[in-house]
């Protein structure tokens, strides 16, 4: 993910980020069972899958930890 893509994703709400990791979540599956079967001819889409759900999981983390800090102030 580029620069821009983090910015943009930083920007979505928490249910919208909740959503977004599911569905990343749901491609990799679907990713790593082709690969299993030997239907995937793009072996490097499941690395870049499992670091944009990295990606999303680690502002999903920032925002839970923002809000638990402006929470208990």
């Amino acid at each position: 993910m580029k620069h821009d893509e983090l910015t943009k994703l930083r920007d979505l709400t928490m249910p919208e980020l909740q959503q977004k990791a599911r569905e990343t979540k749901e491609q990799l599956f679907n990713l790593r069972f082709q690969l299993r079967t030997g239907h995937l001819s793009d072996f490097s889409r499941v690395k870049a899958t499992k670091r944009e759900y990295a990606q999303i999981a680690t502002v999903i983390s920032e925002k839970r930890l923002a809000e638990a800090r402006h929470g208990a102030a």
